[in-house]
């Protein structure tokens, strides 16, 4: 039961077993129904205006008064019943404190009257039944607010999963349309220049342009496709470091000077730590063509047993005012989120990206 069902059904429970109390009570009529009324006033009055805390804690002593009042002398009156009530509405409502106190003032009652009068054989079953009912709830309690936490919890992953995948995909479509446009605005480059000595070249240019661009847009609607599906039949597949050899050509279709080495059996990073190991690839020779146009590009990508190396150098004069930028940083993100690890910035002789990568 929820703290407010326990505030709405305490009052009605502590009236009901009031009122059994006053038939069942030995007590004049009139005290009878003024313990009743005082019973039902101050539990409806706590409900209200302290639903939890040291002050229910003090409120409840009227209640429980009036229900000795009806129970005096006779441990069979089902008024002493509301003692357990009481137990549970401080125990599922309050801190622990809160319901041992109320649980050593609940105990008082029925104590003192088996003291006074010991020949009544009830006392110890509403000692027991009190104290069991406060440990019970104590543990209720426990476990409502170990589910709510663990569903804030939850909730909180979820978001931060779902914020983590759209980062994911807009760093894979930023690589995929970077690449694209860098790539294209070479060929058409290369096709404005050439376009009235050497048509047949401009025309070749367009096509690869145009390619490129088809290519691109189908590697976007795989990776918008993997929000919207989890079977595999359905998406395209994603490059891998397989492609790399494919990637680097498209760059030198353009007119880049790049350079690749390969050593050993790329297939061994697999399709996550591949495509990552691709991306780095494309974004650093994006970067290399935007920033560092015309200079040679030296790609290195060396699987071992242990790891794979992949680095990318272009030549050129460093900037010493250059800063990394969000490029860098989703290359060094993508890195890590396979286990592995890059640096990348201004060396002597240009600039150079290093990433290694677990096999």
């Amino acid at each position: 039961m929820t703290e407010w069902g326990t505030r709405a059904a305490a009052p009605a429970a502590l009236a009901f077993f009031a009122l059994l109390g006053v038939l069942m009570t030995r007590q004049s009529t009139p005290v009878a129904l003024w313990s009743a009324a005082g019973i039902v006033a101050a539990a409806l009055a706590l409900a209200k205006w302290a639903p939890s805390g040291w002050r229910l804690a003090a409120g409840l002593v009227i209640p429980i008064a009036g229900l000795v009042v009806l129970g005096h002398e006779q441990s069979s009156n089902l008024s002493w019943m509301g003692l357990c009530v009481i137990a549970a509405w401080a125990a599922l409502t309050s801190a622990l404190p809160v319901a041992l106190t109320t649980l050593v003032v609940l105990l008082a009652g029925p104590v003192g009257e088996w003291a006074i009068h010991p020949s009544e054989p009830g006392w110890g079953a509403w000692v027991i039944g009190t104290a069991f009912t406060t440990i019970a709830c104590v543990f209720a309690r426990r476990l409502r607010l170990t589910v709510v936490e663990l569903n804030r919890t939850r909730a909180e992953l979820a978001e931060r999963s779902r914020a983590e995948e759209r980062s994911r995909i807009a760093g894979e479509v930023h690589d995929v349309i970077g690449h694209a446009l860098t790539v294209s605005l070479l060929h058409i480059g290369s096709a404005r220049l050439a376009l009235d000595d050497e048509p047949e070249e401009a025309r070749a240019s367009l096509v690869e342009a145009e390619r490129l661009a088809r290519q691109s847009l189908e590697e976007v609607r795989a990776t918008v496709g993997l929000m919207r599906t989890d079977d595999p039949v359905r998406m395209a597949p994603l490059p891998d470091a397989r492609d790399i050899t494919d990637l680097v050509d498209s760059f030198r279709r353009a007119g880049a000077a790049v350079e690749l080495k390969v050593e050993g059996d790329l297939s061994s990073l697999g399709s996550t730590r591949g495509l990552a190991a691709y991306r780095i690839v494309q974004e650093a020779l994006t970067n290399a063509a935007r920033h560092a146009a015309g200079e040679p590009v030296a790609v290195c990508v060396i699987a071992g047993k242990v790891d794979v190396t992949v680095t990318v150098r272009n030549g050129g004069t460093p900037d010493p005012a250059a800063t990394p930028g969000s490029g860098l940083d989703g290359m060094r993100e993508r890195a890590e989120s396979v286990g592995g690890r890059l640096t990348g910035g201004p060396v002597p002789q240009g600039w150079l990206v290093e990433a290694v990568l677990p096999s």
